[in-house]
């Protein structure tokens, strides 16, 4: 299990991110008080991932307002990256399943870049 790198971005200008290839399972760093931290994950393999993003202390019971209760303990399912595509995932719009160790499974051989300002 490894602990995935950052990349700040506020100095702006052109700046050469981190590129952390995902294992088995691995741990994203977000404290939640990081407005605007954005995870890129990029599929270089030769065929489709589908990753899942989970904090050990999701609730499995969040209120959404005109849906009622759903669970985020099981994990944010980030569904299928085909081979040759990305995805970008802006963290603070999944702050629900971003609470405590937060583990990226499924995505073997996938490259995820974080940045933070």
């Amino acid at each position: 299990m490894a602990n995935l790198t950052n990349t700040s971005i506020k100095a702006g200008g052109v700046i050469t991110p981190t590129e952390n290839t995902l294992t088995a399972s691995d741990v994203l760093t977000w404290d939640g008080n990081t407005a605007g931290a954005i995870l890129v994950l990029r599929n270089p393999t030769g065929g489709a991932l589908s990753p899942t993003i989970t904090g050990s202390n999701a609730s499995a019971a969040v209120p959404v307002a005109g849906y009622g209760t759903v669970s985020a303990a099981a994990g944010l399912a980030v569904g299928s990256i085909p081979a040759g595509a990305s995805r970008v995932i802006p963290l603070d719009s999944r702050r629900e399943y971003l609470q405590g160790v937060i583990t990226i499974t499924g995505g073997t051989g996938l490259v995820a870049t974080i940045l933070t300002y």
